[in-house]
């Protein structure tokens, strides 16, 4: 993938990127190393060809499986506040879907760590962040719920679909002042996106938003 690929040109050009960015900061994102990693990440080549004059629109599309690629805001929002999280060097994602959230998160911290229940969405994204020239990604097709628990603990965790209930093997997964952000709730009732943060002997919790997410299923498929 060379260098004018992940420039764009036109609708994916840096021109749309920038504007974008600007509207992420009138919707409130603050923080400039996520704003700066949104600019730096081509979106434009995670989703289908058909669909790249519309990349850098703040809206959800479609990709593979069924599955989406989340809104801009969506993806600024849970990335800004795994970045708040006290030296945040290490992060285990859930749900790669098509590896974009992955490459915003490898912009700014040392290591990613991923999970994709969907075999060909993990084949998928496994090619095109090693094009993209990612080496600082981890990826495994398997089963969300449970985690990653040989390379736990982790500083932050950011699930991308949402449960019922709060996976508890991922509560046990992350580092003492880690911070996990998720989604909580079914997929046609009210899901809140929360920011639950791990003590000394308690896990707290906060309620940041009110969000719109696939489900979290358990399991891996092809």
């Amino acid at each position: 993938m060379n260098p004018v690929d992940k420039e764009g040109i036109g609708m994916t050009s840096q021109r749309a990127r920038d504007r974008l960015v600007q509207r992420l900061q009138q919707q409130g994102i603050k923080d400039m190393r996520v704003l700066a990693s949104i600019r730096q990440v081509p979106r434009h080549l995670f989703i289908d060809e058909a669909l790249a004059s519309r990349a850098y629109e703040n809206t959800a599309l479609p990709i593979d499986a069924r599955q989406t690629i989340s809104q801009p805001y969506v993806v600024a929002r849970m990335t800004e506040l795994v970045m708040q999280t006290p030296d945040v060097k290490k992060v285990l994602e859930i749900g790669t879907g098509c590896g974009y959230q992955t490459a915003v998160l490898a912009e700014l911290v040392e290591r990613v760590h991923s999970i994709e229940r969907i075999e060909r969405l993990y084949k998928q994204a496994h090619e095109r962040l090693w094009k993209l020239g990612y080496r600082n990604i981890r990826l495994r097709h398997g089963d969300g719920y449970i985690g990653w628990e040989e390379a736990a603990p982790f500083d932050a965790i950011i699930v991308t679909a949402a449960p019922d209930v709060m996976p508890e093997q991922l509560l046990e997964q992350l580092a003492i002042g880690g911070r996990m952000i998720i989604p909580v709730g079914t997929i046609s009732g009210v899901q809140e996106l929360q920011c639950i943060t791990r003590t000394a002997d308690r896990f707290e919790k906060e309620v940041v938003e009110h969000v719109s997410f696939v489900p979290l299923l358990k399991g891996a498929v092809q």
